[in-house]
């Protein structure tokens, strides 16, 4: 970013800018106003700079520079994360056995079909164990790096994933193919805290949760795309599927082409760096308009209230009630995502809906048709959930979840009483995708960086994006031995989940719907004491 982007303008002068609600003394990025209309355009193209329009705070939106910005955060890591979990799938087959004829070439000996499940499923729940590596990093670099800097830092992960993983067939190595999985997986556990904490903190905060919802929007298109690209008509080949794989250097390539124009977190840049004309500069240059004192003034307060209080430590949060409390909100809230049963459903999806009657190739199609609904519902989240609110959305997810899941389990074990019911699980499971996507899925990974100050953010993420990742380990480990136990049944136990959930909702957590941080952070400090 060179130092004409962000029009720094120096003035001495001490005067008002008319049309404003209230006086204010003009700050280094103002220009004294000849009296004309506060609508009017301020050109400094004599200068080489862009031109703004002076706006009030609640005209402010989204602009193309603040959609620039979005985009090259949200599409170079969430595409990530979505894709990395849906890649596996259609070529899941093929690969088992290329693992089987890989072995022979280099031992002159064949894998026992247990050895060969072994393998692969390394390979498959290494992604978790590395998003578990991840999770725990992201407070660390957040802080060190900052949030742009620690994003772009972190592609180098995503390459040597997909290098590892695109060329593990030329290599005739498996361990190649573990190995990309688990950089992928610390690659993707650390966009997951990174990118919605950057989101959240560029955005203005009437569209603080509709950009949040971003992050998840694009991973369930990315996960549609890696099912798309899946199809053995497409990339789903015995000799194409290592570039199914190593297509994940595109959206680490995008980011570090185009993340750089864009300016770091203004409010890292104050409250971490304690750069004030570098945050005002960032957050112009995001709003477009020079209107940007309301946002200045907040930042400031909150600044001014983190130096009255030590650095957030991990036996602050668990010890220091005001910190406490809302952590415990974002642990709950990405438990309530992982044990929902999303990944368990998903997985059992195909299964259902072969017993409908569909044949395999159809039954991929249906699976697609489900990927495009959790795409959509997602849309439709982005757009009400700044009018419908955060805690609405997901008390309606999760009750509607519960139930949904209950009939399921009926239909399930009654399928073959009536051929209709094998029909209606499918119309289940599409249901049941709408309500995910309508709150669990994308609310819990913007909610925690509402929950806190710019001092416990980026602990208070690692935590929470860390228990993501366990637990979604912990379903994809347990979720085939208790489903061969308990059969159909075993929905059951997600259903026992989501109406705990669904009470902790109702119960503990508040409404942060245009609400500002400081605000927010009041309101817990009020209920500790």
């Amino acid at each position: 970013m060179d130092h004409d982007d962000y029009m720094a303008i120096g003035t001495g002068v001490d005067t008002t800018l008319s049309g404003l609600e209230e006086r204010r003394p003009l700050t280094l990025l103002q220009l004294p106003n000849d009296g004309g209309d506060a609508s009017t355009r301020s050109s400094m193209s004599d200068l080489g700079s862009p031109i703004y329009e002076r706006r009030s705070r609640h005209d402010i939106g989204l602009n193309g520079r603040l959609a620039f910005a979005i985009a090259a955060a949200a599409l170079g890591s969430a595409f990530q994360h979505g894709y990395n979990i849906g890649v596996v799938n259609s070529p899941g087959e093929l690969i088992r056995t290329w693992i089987n004829e890989s072995h022979y070439n280099r031992t002159g000996e064949a894998l026992s079909s247990p050895a060969v499940t072994l393998i692969w499923s390394w390979a498959v729940s290494v992604f978790c164990i590395g998003g578990i590596i991840g999770g725990s990093l992201t407070g660390i670099l957040a802080e060190r790096m900052g949030r742009k800097g620690a994003l772009l830092f972190n592609n180098v992960f995503a390459i040597i994933g997909g290098l590892l993983e695109g060329f593990t067939k030329t290599a005739n190595s498996y361990e190649m193919l573990i190995a990309g999985r688990l950089f992928i997986g610390i690659n993707c556990g650390l966009n997951g805290g990174l990118a919605p904490m950057y989101l959240s903190e560029i955005s203005p905060v009437h569209l603080r949760g509709a950009v949040g919802t971003v992050y998840q929007l694009v991973v369930t298109i990315s996960i549609l795309v890696s099912q798309i690209l899946g199809m053995e008509s497409l990339l789903g080949t015995p000799t194409l599927w290592p570039i199914l794989l190593g297509l994940t250097l595109i959206p680490a390539i995008y980011q570090l082409i185009a993340l750089p124009f864009c300016p770091e977190s203004p409010k890292y840049t104050l409250l971490n760096k304690g750069k004030e004309i570098e945050a005002q500069r960032a957050l112009t240059w995001l709003r477009g308009t020079l209107e940007v004192h309301d946002e200045m003034d907040e930042m400031r307060a909150e600044f001014e209230a983190m130096k009255l209080v030590p650095k957030t430590t991990l036996k602050e949060m668990l010890t220091n009630p005001s910190l406490r409390a809302p952590m415990n909100i974002a642990v709950m809230m990405m438990l309530a995502q992982q044990l929902s049963g999303i990944n368990a459903v998903m997985y059992f999806s195909t299964d259902i809906f072969m017993s409908a009657g569909l044949t395999a190739e159809t039954s991929q199609y249906a699976t697609l048709g489900m990927g495009g609904m959790n795409v959509l519902m997602t849309v439709v989240s982005l757009a009400i959930i700044e009018k419908a609110g955060r805690k609405t959305l997901m008390l309606i997810g999760l009750v509607g979840m519960m139930f949904d899941v209950i009939l399921l389990t009926a239909c399930l074990a009654l399928k073959d009483v009536a051929a209709w019911l094998a029909y209606f699980s499918i119309v289940l499971i599409i249901i049941y995708v709408v309500f995910f996507a309508t709150g669990p899925g994308s609310i819990p990974w913007f909610l925690v960086t509402e929950l806190f100050n710019s001092s416990a953010r980026p602990m208070a993420t690692a935590i929470a994006v860390t228990v993501n990742w366990v637990a979604n380990f912990i379903v994809g480990l347990g979720f085939l031995p208790i489903q061969e136990a308990l059969g159909p049944y075993v929905f059951i136990i997600f259903a026992g989940f989501l109406a705990f959930f669904s009470w902790f909702t109702w119960k503990k957590v508040p409404e942060t719907k245009n609400k500002t941080i400081e605000e927010i952070s009041a309101m817990f400090r009020q209920q500790s004491y």
